[in-house]
């Protein structure tokens, strides 16, 4: 998923494209299990290397096409800027790997489970770093989201790390890069840049050594290996386009939809366990995220 804000001068209305192109990209987010079940046969590790390397050539394209490659030059030279993109590399390696290793064993439920929560750790986030008042709705849906989490917790007997970990990666991501002083197309090749300097060599080796996908494999293997560019490029580029036509209130009530779809693929498509504690947590979920959306769109009536 991506991070940036519609700019203020996209909030006064939504644009029908806009729409469009944002329902796009969370759709295409939400399919993406299929595609990562394609891929379960292989280590996470690999997967995630040539998702960053095939987004490589992608970004640079996006770059080279809206003529922003000077920015990169100038990221390039601010020591402050290179740290901070390094950070967020560093959390949305972590938030792929992750989500990835969900896929690919078996536990999209727990997937899904970040990204309901993540908006609300969002809310607890703004509140103890930024000192944000918590509405008290805004208290409440947090509330009934550690619940949740208890429950999960105690039905499975252990925490749920997939969900958190998601969650948490995204949400200090999604925190930082608002905070990167560069573009979203330019901050995205800042990132996959960084991560091939280690994910390059990597993959050279697997082939080296006779145990990556993309030669000793099969066709198959190669031209999904190959797609993983287009698969994490596309959606970037279309939720880039639709947050500069839409409400942040739009954006924020449509972000459910990756999610949801998730959810309906692990159950029904993937066939994963779903007894009615679990779903009763759920339930505590759905709630807290309708609280959380009253609370956002009253808010947003009243400016």
């Amino acid at each position: 998923m991506a991070t940036e804000t519609a700019p203020p001068q996209a909030q006064t209305g939504d644009a029908p494209k806009g729409f469009a192109y944002a329902f796009a990209a969370y759709a295409f987010w939400g399919v993406m299990p299929l595609y990562l079940r394609a891929l379960g046969h292989m280590p996470p590790f690999e997967v995630l290397a040539h998702r960053i390397l095939w987004s490589v050539p992608f970004a640079a394209l996006i770059l080279l096409v809206t003529r922003r490659f000077g920015d990169i030059r100038r990221a390039v030279s601010s020591p402050r800027t290179m740290v901070m993109a390094t950070v967020t590399a560093l959390l949305i390696t972590v938030n792929w790997l992750t989500y990835v290793y969900a896929v690919g064993s078996g536990q999209a439920i727990e997937g899904a489970l970040g990204y309901f929560i993540n908006p609300l750790f969002s809310i607890l986030l703004g509140a103890i770093l930024l000192k944000e008042r918590l509405a008290p709705v805004q208290m409440a849906a947090i509330a009934l989201a550690f619940v949740a989490v208890g429950i999960l917790t105690y039905d499975a007997g252990r925490l749920p790390w997939i969900s958190l970990t998601l969650t948490v990666s995204w949400g200090a991501y999604s925190f930082l890069r608002k905070t990167l002083p560069v573009g979203p197309n330019q901050g995205f090749f800042l990132e996959v840049a960084l991560l091939s300097v280690p994910a390059l060599p990597y993959v050279i080796w697997l082939e080296m050594n006779g145990v990556g996908h993309l030669t000793r494999g099969t066709a198959s293997d190669a031209w999904l290996l190959a797609a993983a560019g287009l698969v994490t490029s596309v959606p970037l580029m279309l939720y880039a386009n639709g947050a500069k036509l839409l409400r942040l209130s739009t954006l924020g009530i449509m972000q459910y939809l990756t999610p949801t779809i998730i959810f309906l693929l692990a159950v029904f498509v993937f066939h994963e366990p779903m007894n009615p504690v679990k779903l009763f947590a759920f339930a505590l979920i759905w709630v807290a995220l309708a609280l959380y959306t009253w609370s956002m769109l009253r808010a947003y009536r009243a400016r």
